[in-house]
């Protein structure tokens, strides 16, 4: 195998200018101690591992997943301060954009940091199967932050060790290479790593999180063969399950909250990683920012409790639903726990964006204020508001895993398999709605009609819909033209928030940094950048 040299270029650089730390490529230790006094001990190999574990991002602040959502028909951004999430939604981005910049430098930077790690752990003294496992953690922890550059960037350099960047001229690898390399890894580490840890080290990465990753590039990659097969694994293993309270209408809602923190739901989750929630998401009347905002597209997707679309509806009755979402209180229970709608009360703090009131501070277009008339429920939990901690941020968990193996099924000719109704009802009555109604999802068209609703309503802001939109080939569709929010109670119109361009032939991938375009003569750019 040829020796790969690691990629860093002038992107990089840039840090090591503003850190003021010349030897960072060589140390990433604290102290930048030599790596022959630093690998010794067990205590050294665990803080170096935890190190690798620090990439792994977070939901509202750091990487912020849950941004991505505003890359899709989910969400709105405003605030360039948190990255300038908007120039993508305009058709603006270009190789400067921020974005891709902070992701490109944060995952090879950490992949780097993996690379050292299993160059370095067999001089350490310590207990040999500890060394081992630690091994292969370290091993998938790399294989997940190529799976990330991957989804984003297409087809990328694979980095298999952790050489320093001089004369890191690296070319990508073709997309075929990339994937196969990442779920080889992701495989033998499942075979490898526990089922399970305990407390003390339950953030760690399990053999179902490798599963569970190989199922979400699966289907990203159009693999559903490979999608179907590591999801059952998961099924089969029988260690994780939907989160249910006891009260089904409140089930879901609860999982987001402290309630239901601590549950057999999550495979892959950033201990404390909602710390930036409150001031993301929340309405400013009770102390918050809102810097992301529901679309009127996410509200209008949610059945109502008979299981009926509201385009299925009489004009009278969309016309309702769609002034006042939750009318009647029928909507998908779902809604409410994952949107905080015009109308309602937040901490006894009421929902008005169209107030006319002096110095009302949740007005639509404000600053700090919601954009659409809006605002995300899901993760905000009013304890946050003190601040006192933070909760756990659920990068994949079971429901993704049965809705992946649901599509997978259907996607392979196998709608009519009993599995997909089985377990499309399990997330369902979880939520408080009723079985799938097999009369009107009578084919192979009906049924993917369904499941694809149900990915938009379950995973809705959870990182998820931006990748399902571009895999599915609707991404012109849905990210082309006018974006809507609330109805304005004065004239009963759904207020213009922004109109979005979008080119599949150039937006599915983002752009490769012009930082590593100019410093390296072997790279090329994504198309039509």
């Amino acid at each position: 195998m040829m020796k790969k040299q690691y990629l860093f270029s002038l992107s990089a650089a840039l840090i090591l200018l503003l850190s003021g730390c010349e030897d960072f490529l060589t140390h990433d230790h604290p102290v930048s101690v030599t790596d022959e006094l630093w690998w010794n001990t067990e205590s050294d190999a665990t803080n170096a591992l935890d190190r690798v574990y620090v990439g792994i991002p977070d939901g509202a602040s750091g990487r912020q997943l849950m941004f991505l959502s505003a890359l899709s028909d989910e969400l709105v951004a405003r605030q360039s301060t948190r990255g300038d999430y908007e120039s993508y939604v305009l058709g603006l981005q270009d190789p400067t954009w921020n974005k891709s910049e902070h992701i490109w430098i944060d995952d090879f930077k950490t992949i780097r940091r993996a690379g050292r790690f299993l160059e370095n752990i067999d001089g350490v003294y310590m207990d040999e199967s500890l060394k081992t496992r630690y091994k292969y953690e370290a091993r998938a922890l790399r294989a997940y932050y190529h799976m990330e550059l991957f989804m984003l960037f297409g087809a990328i350099p694979i980095i298999r060790e952790a050489v320093a960047p001089n004369n890191s001229y690296l070319a990508k690898d073709t997309e075929e290479d990339v994937y196969k390399f990442i779920v080889e890894e992701l495989e033998e580490c499942a075979g490898a790593l526990p089922l399970e840890y305990t407390n003390a080290e339950i953030k760690r990465i399990t053999a179902g999180t490798c599963l569970a990753l190989i199922s979400r590039l699966a289907l990203f990659h159009n693999d559903y063969e490979l999608a179907q097969k590591a999801a059952k694994e998961i099924i089969d293993l029988g260690i994780y399950e939907l989160y249910k309270s006891g009260d089904d209408g409140k089930s879901y809602e609860e999982l987001f909250r402290y309630t239901g923190e601590l549950n057999k739901e999550r495979i892959f989750f950033r201990p404390d990683g909602s710390s930036g929630v409150w001031n993301t998401f929340a309405p400013q009347g009770v102390g918050g920012k809102t810097i992301l905002s529901p679309t009127a597209a996410i509200v209008n997707a949610y059945e109502t409790k008979q299981g009926k679309t509201i385009w299925e509806l009489g004009p009278d009755s969309l016309a309702l639903y769609m002034a006042n979402p939750d009318y009647n209180n029928n909507r998908d229970p779902r809604l409410t726990a994952s949107v905080l709608l015009p109308g309602q009360t937040f901490m006894n703090h009421p929902l008005t964006p169209f107030s006319t009131s002096q110095g009302y501070r949740d007005k639509i277009g404000g600053q700090n204020s919601t954009a659409t008339g809006y605002w995300v429920n899901k993760y905000v939990d009013p304890r946050d508001r003190n601040g006192t901690r933070n909760l756990d941020f659920m990068i994949i968990r079971y429901a993704e895993i049965l809705l992946n193996y649901v599509e997978a099924l259907v996607e392979t000719g196998q709608w009519q398999h009993p599995d997909v109704v089985k377990y499309l009802n399990e997330i369902r009555k979880r939520a408080g709605m009723p079985d799938v109604d097999i009369s009107t999802y009578n084919s192979e068209n009906k049924m993917r009609e369904l499941v694809r609703r149900e990915r938009q309503v379950e995973l809705a802001f959870e990182a998820v819909r931006y990748y399902d939109i571009r895999r599915w080939g609707i991404f012109e569709e849905v990210m082309n033209g006018p974006v809507y929010g609330a109805v304005n109670p004065a004239n009963n119109q759904a207020v213009l928030v922004e109109e979005r361009v979008a080119r599949n032939d150039r937006d599915y991938y983002w752009p490769i940094p012009l930082g590593e375009i100019l410093s390296n003569p072997n790279m090329k750019q994504n198309p039509n950048y």
